[in-house]
């Protein structure tokens, strides 16, 4: 099931924010994201905020429903040009993510991305992302998207062995998401990513070879590929808890991940995130982007979390509690917290080191200054931008990422 919300503080019934959140909000670029809580079978790894038929049956009633869920998204961007105010800016990003969104009509969907133009606009070269299940777009499907103004989009293709797919209770074919992006490409689609999955019980090094042999064939611009983590609740953690399938260790997702910088590198891929790789600057999800470098989002939906200057909240997490918060004209805001300079600065350390570009490193204390001296001189982190000031991760640091970060914020 999905994991709990986080603590904090009540968000106001009209979801108003402090007012040094909108200081400056104009020299900061502004995305959304746009969740769709609906999955048609819940896959065996995830813990995201997502429910099916079943889930929902008896628990929300008609608030709760696919059908009327793009009307009841429209009533939340509308609640986010009511509290940003004047605010001039237009949208940089948009990126709809669930659950899966194209078990909505692309109808549905590009109503959504409708109502942001209409409140807000959109920027001239805005980045207009949606994840999708292979198995739920066809070309009439995708070419509705791209007319609607949709530019980028996101398969789940996770492995091209089916054996694997299996064990991730993934439900599409293999082959299937290859042909989505020939599909994506016809329907006029510039950009095109394929998400993967390494280090699933069963899968051998010759498996996830296949699947980037398989998803570079396809001709994205894009590849994400994420070390499976288990999450506690999960119906995968009840299996391996069960002795039905083994843990995947350390090592073997650190030779994964070597394979994949290997082949990617090798076809013209570049990494600019410590799991995201992209033939150009052009092709880097400039979305996910906000997220690291700490800049403004509305996130929308059920569970959806936001950041805006400083104060990050995060919505109920039930789609008919969701619904029926905007159904009574109060903000479906479950709680919210107020960063501190010392927050943010950790932030940066913590998101801003998985990027290519790496951190400052004027962002460090004294302690985390010299853990910085010692990354370098242990290989963790390159010297020429070190001598230029910034702390960025060599391959090896890649590999070591989340234990650089944690001496790097002492």
């Amino acid at each position: 099931m999905p994991s709990a919300l986080p603590d904090g503080e009540p968000v106001p019934a009209d979801g108003a924010l402090p007012a040094h959140a909108l200081a400056g909000a104009a020299d900061r670029p502004l995305g959304f994201y746009l969740h769709v809580p609906y999955c048609a079978t819940r896959c065996g790894y995830c813990d995201f905020n997502t429910y099916t038929a079943t889930e929902l049956r008896g628990t929300g009633g008609v608030l709760a429903s696919r059908d009327n869920y793009a009307d009841t998204l429209a009533d939340e961007i509308r609640l986010a040009r009511k509290v940003l105010g004047d605010d001039p800016r237009e949208v940089r990003t948009v990126f709809v993510g669930g659950g899966t969104p194209t078990l909505l009509a692309a109808d549905d969907l590009v109503r959504m991305l409708a109502v942001i133009r209409d409140e807000f606009g959109l920027a001239p070269d805005a980045e207009v992302t949606t994840e999708a299940n292979p198995e739920s777009v066809d070309p009439a499907y995708l070419t509705t998207l791209r007319e609607g103004g949709f530019n980028r989009i996101s398969f789940g293709m996770q492995s091209a062995k089916k054996h694997v797919l299996k064990v991730l209770d993934r439900t599409h074919t293999p082959g299937r998401p290859e042909a989505c992006v020939a599909e994506a490409r016809a329907a006029g689609f510039e950009h095109v990513n394929l998400d993967l999955i390494y280090g699933t019980p069963g899968e051998s090094d010759d498996d996830w070879r296949a699947s980037l042999e398989a998803a570079l064939g396809a001709g994205p611009d894009h590849v994400s590929a994420y070390a499976l983590i288990v999450e506690e609740g999960t119906q995968l953690a009840r299996r391996i808890r069960r002795g039905e399938v083994p843990m995947t260790d350390d090592d073997v997702h650190a030779d994964r991940y070597l394979i994949a910088e290997e082949l990617l590198s090798r076809a013209g891929f570049d990494w600019y995130e410590v799991s995201n790789w992209a033939t150009s600057e052009a092709g880097r999800c400039l979305h996910n982007e906000l997220y690291w470098r700490g800049a403004d989002w509305w996130g929308a939906g059920p569970g959806a979390h936001s950041h805006v200057g400083g104060v990050r909240w995060w919505n109920v997490k039930h789609p008919g509690a969701y619904a029926a918060a905007l159904a009574d004209g109060r903000s479906p805001g479950a709680g919210r917290e107020l960063l501190t300079d010392e927050d943010r600065r950790v932030e940066r350390i913590l998101l801003e080191l998985r990027l290519r570009e790496g951190v400052p490193l004027s962002l460090l204390k004294e302690e985390g200054s010299a853990a910085s001296r010692r990354a370098l001189a242990e290989g963790l982190l390159q010297e020429d931008p070190y001598e230029e000031g910034r702390a960025v991760l060599t391959l090896r640091g890649r590999l070591l990422a989340d234990a650089v970060v944690r001496d790097l914020v002492d």
